[in-house]
């Protein structure tokens, strides 16, 4: 088995995030692979323009697709998906902005996969 560093961009108060981590740390037992899990607590900072446009190429996303559009701050906001706005833009705004972010989402290598469900991160594992 290979040993890997498994980067989960994800709010440890979040039932979705604890359940995908769980998932991450059984695989990496299951595989004795030896495998790293690096988590990122994005609320807290970790998160910066360049890192997420290429978080959202991994995905194969535009940024408007990784925000959670019913969360209070989007709506505080006044934001709208249809504005016009640059991806570079909207990643500034997430940035700025990181409870807006849908979560969790986990990087191996350049693959990369949002958490919801938190099954989704067995297609990278």
């Amino acid at each position: 088995m290979t040993q890997q560093i498994i980067t989960i961009y994800h709010n440890p108060r979040c039932s979705k995030s604890r359940q995908t981590l769980a998932l991450i740390e059984a695989d990496i037992a299951a595989k004795n692979s030896g495998s790293v899990i690096e988590q990122i607590t994005y609320l807290d900072g970790g998160l910066t323009v360049p890192v997420l446009a290429e978080i959202c190429q991994k995905l194969g996303m535009p940024p408007t697709d990784i925000i959670r559009k019913k969360d209070a701050k989007f709506i505080e906001l006044g934001l709208n998906i249809d504005d016009g706005r640059s991806a570079e833009e909207w990643c500034q705004i997430i940035c700025d902005n990181p409870a807006i972010l849908e979560r969790p989402i986990v990087v191996i290598g350049d693959k990369a996969v949002m958490g919801r469900p938190p099954e989704n991160v067995l297609e990278i594992l």
